[in-house]
């Protein structure tokens, strides 16, 4: 009788008994990493916009790059001639601050 009883209560037990309690802890898992996953993409953003957004993806002119470096790639791309170019890096270097 005992038997029968204790194999009545082993499959009436829930999921506990039948070892799925380890479902139980991925929910408090789940919810970390969706707010790690918060945290660390509202701070990454946040280092961006505090360099003036120098970080990142997208042609030179747009990450911070020098004016002659731009300069350069516009003639590189051939936007300009190399008059227009040799006078525009004159202009640019003599005009650069702390020179």
């Amino acid at each position: 009788m005992f038997t029968t009883l204790a194999a009545t209560a082993a499959t009436h037990a829930g999921p506990w008994a039948a070892g799925f309690g380890w479902v139980f802890f991925l929910i408090p898992i789940f919810w970390f990493l969706v707010i790690g996953l918060v945290v660390f993409l509202v701070s990454r953003n946040r280092r961006s916009w505090a360099n003036g957004g120098a970080e990142g993806y997208g042609p030179p002119w747009a990450r911070g790059a020098s004016a002659e470096q731009t300069l350069g790639q516009r003639f590189a791309n051939g936007d300009i001639d190399e008059t227009e170019y040799r006078a525009r890096l004159e202009v640019l270097r003599a005009n650069r601050p702390g020179a």
